[in-house]
């Protein structure tokens, strides 16, 4: 194998594509590595842990069709160092990989492409798009909600419910929730399925402002995501989902409407004593137009208030500070309406403009109150 392509489109690639590779140690070392093939002036580009899968290609000049894998993290160093615009790339029979650069030269022993896994083929009919900054919008507004445990696997992705002309991502961890709806074009059969955030994550970082849709092309056990020039492919989770739906209440005998800067500034000035070390919660009282916060730990206390509209009755209800700021910054309205059913009921954080019921407006979050002292 041996071609010549630029180190800087190569670099960032590599980098990219590096992200599936696996970072751990295992009985397979070929998965730590990026499987480089070459052919027809294209250099493509493969990571995978078994779990994940990236791929790009990238233009080159090749003068020796060929494949290599090499070790992942040693391959982006080395690129990421070069000192030149173009790099070559060739390897020998004996599995040596020499990459040269301006006066620089890397020696390298690599693993044959037989050694390398086959990634799952995924086919599923017609494909779901997507908008790009659509889709982006909807991972980030759900997946700080999906748990970090593996407790219960199922709730580390994000649910994706896809029917006629609608798209619906939920994740829940146990103690919040985020709903987010969008319309698409879309009229073929309902699809359910779970994706690993982690995925989720990579399909974010890949989309960019050129990069007008995504595609999806969902098969029993595996999902392809069509990012522009890169190609993610991943397994789905498996297992029972939370019945969200029963867990939403449709009803609020507290509304309160709210300025969101506003309310996450006060939240964050009345958790500074709130620490790692020193957990506590912050007590919210939402009473005569005005929502007041204070909390208390070894360290002293706080408290702050603000105004706000309402209606309904008085509730004095606790949170655990992360989680709601969790929840309130990823909203990019001006304003929210929190509804409140008492101390022990979690609280919802919807748009004002949301519809009926409240799990079919554009977003939906919840959280669950804390018992206080």
């Amino acid at each position: 194998m041996k071609f010549v392509c630029s180190s800087q489109v190569l670099s960032e690639a590599c980098m990219n594509v590096q992200r599936a590779a696996s970072a751990k140690s295992s009985n397979l070392p070929t998965i730590e590595g990026i499987f480089i093939k070459a052919e027809n002036n294209r250099i493509m580009l493969t990571g995978y842990d078994l779990e994940m899968g990236i791929i790009t290609s990238v233009e080159g000049r090749v003068e020796q069709t060929g494949s290599i894998v090499i070790n992942a993290k040693i391959l982006c160093d080395i690129l990421r160092s070069l000192p030149d615009d173009f790099v070559t790339i060739e390897s020998d029979e004996r599995l040596i990989c020499k990459i040269k650069s301006g006066e620089s030269e890397f020696s390298i022993t690599g693993f044959p492409e037989s050694d390398y896994p086959d990634l799952p083929t995924v086919s599923g009919g017609f494909p779901v798009v997507v908008g790009g900054e659509i889709l982006k919008d909807m991972i980030k507004k759900t997946a700080f909600a999906a748990a970090e445990n593996e407790t219960r696997v199922i709730h580390t992705g994000i649910r994706f419910e896809i029917t006629k002309m609608n798209i619906r991502l939920v994740a829940v961890d146990g103690y919040k929730l985020a709903i987010r709806n969008e319309t698409i074009d879309y009229d073929g059969e309902e699809k359910i399925f779970v994706v690993p955030k982690k995925t989720l994550n990579e399909v974010i970082k890949l989309i960019n402002d050129e990069i007008e849709t995504v595609s999806m092309i969902i098969a029993q056990r595996h999902i392809l995501f069509e990012c522009g020039s890169y190609v993610i492919v991943s397994r789905l989770l498996e297992g029972e989902f939370l019945s969200y739906k029963s867990a939403v209440p449709t009803t609020a005998k507290t509304e309160v409407k709210v300025n969101i800067r506003s309310l996450i500034s006060s939240i964050e000035r009345t958790s500074l004593i709130i620490t790692e070390r020193i957990k506590s919660y912050i007590r919210c009282i939402f009473d005569g137009g005005l929502i007041r916060i204070s909390s208390t730990t070894a360290l002293g206390s706080a408290s702050d208030k603000i105004s706000a509209e309402m209606q309904g009755e008085r509730v004095e209800i606790g949170f655990n500070n992360k989680y709601l700021l969790d929840a309130l910054k990823v909203c990019d309205t001006d304003e929210v309406t929190l509804r409140l059913n008492g101390a022990t009921s979690p609280i919802i954080i919807v748009p004002n403009n949301a519809a009926s019921p409240v799990y079919e407006s554009d977003f939906l979050f919840m959280v669950l109150p804390v018992r206080m002292n």
